[in-house]
């Protein structure tokens, strides 16, 4: 995948992508940006179930142009799945989203209705300015999705050398970033060390995959259209400790690059934009035995280093409920 950075990169990309018919895939709220090329179409209803409508109105395009944060970028590699192009992701949030295959799609009320695998992630394009108005709840827990997979891909089954350097880099930068960001919103060079954070986080996640944390998240994500980086903000410090007994050495390396103990320092680092409980974000109680056997299905949960139980699930679960 080619990685640049500033927005003027972007036609150059797809020039060296022979990209010459883009679709644009963006909600309403990016219509002032200027991306220095001109679609030939565009979907903005995001997040999206019609993947076969925008797919279709996608037809006359040879590559796809996604603009914003996960959900955007999921259903830009749906389409692009579903009509065959490639994807050109620019990323607005700190979700990580195009560097992985894997993709979601949710309605309009972001309940999961499905997904898949098997995009084609051609290049992304990082342009600071475009996070400089994001709100502090998005900020946080975009970037606390963003150090879960730092975190995750040093313990993950498949975890190995080179995405544990980018996952340790992605670590000490969203710790050493993220309260900057909350403190001064609008600081540039602050936005610029979260993002580049971020992307080492991605690119971690690019090479080792997910794990337990992310299993508890999305099956919470999925059943109630709750914001993926806010759920794994309340569940990476559970996770954490679970996975202590078998993953010490792993959790040790995280800690060194988050500056401090790892649960602790996790949970310091989400209460910056004041997720703490499930219950606050109106997840039920009676539904958590349910939740945790969805989870356990999950292939982050396959994939943890210590097996989970439906039962070992729910008592997680109910830790930080």
């Amino acid at each position: 995948m080619i990685v640049r950075w500033g927005l003027e990169e972007l036609p150059g990309i797809l020039r060296e992508l022979g990209i010459e018919r883009p679709f644009l895939v963006a909600s309403d709220r990016w219509d002032g940006v200027d991306l220095g090329v001109v679609p030939v179409g565009r979907w903005s209803e995001v997040p999206s179930e019609r993947v076969g409508e925008a797919a279709a109105r996608a037809s006359g395009a040879d590559g796809i142009i996604a603009v914003g944060g996960g959900s955007a970028i999921d259903l830009g590699k749906a389409i692009g799945v579903e009509a065959g192009l490639p994807l050109v992701s620019v990323p607005t949030t700190y979700a990580g989203a195009e560097w992985t295959p894997f993709f979601g799609v949710r309605d309009r009320d972001r309940k999961m209705r499905g997904g898949g695998a098997g995009a084609e992630l051609a290049g992304a394009v990082y342009e600071p300015r475009l996070t400089l108005d994001l709100p502090r709840a998005e900020t946080v827990g975009t970037a606390m999705n963003a150090l879960a997979h730092a975190a995750e891909a040093l313990y993950v089954d498949g975890h190995n050398e080179e995405a544990d350097r980018h996952a340790l880099e992605g670590a000490r930068l969203i710790s050493e970033f993220l309260p900057r960001v909350v403190e001064s919103p609008h600081d540039l060079e602050s936005r610029r060390g979260l993002l580049e954070g971020a992307m080492h986080g991605g690119a971690a996640l690019g090479g080792s995959m997910l794990a337990l944390g992310h299993a508890m998240a999305q099956a919470l994500g999925g059943r109630y259209g709750l914001p993926h980086g806010a759920l794994n903000a309340i569940c990476l410090p559970a996770a954490l400790r679970f996975n202590d007994p078998v993953a010490g050495e792993a959790l040790r390396r995280f800690g060194e690059a988050v500056g401090g103990d790892p649960v602790v320092r996790t949970q310091e680092l989400a209460r910056l934009g004041g997720y703490e409980r499930l219950r606050d974000l109106g997840v039920p109680e009676a539904d958590l035995d349910v939740v945790a056997a969805a989870a356990a299905e999950r292939a982050g949960a396959k994939a943890n280093p210590r097996p989970a139980s439906p039962a070992d699930v729910a008592e997680l679960l109910r830790s930080v409920w």
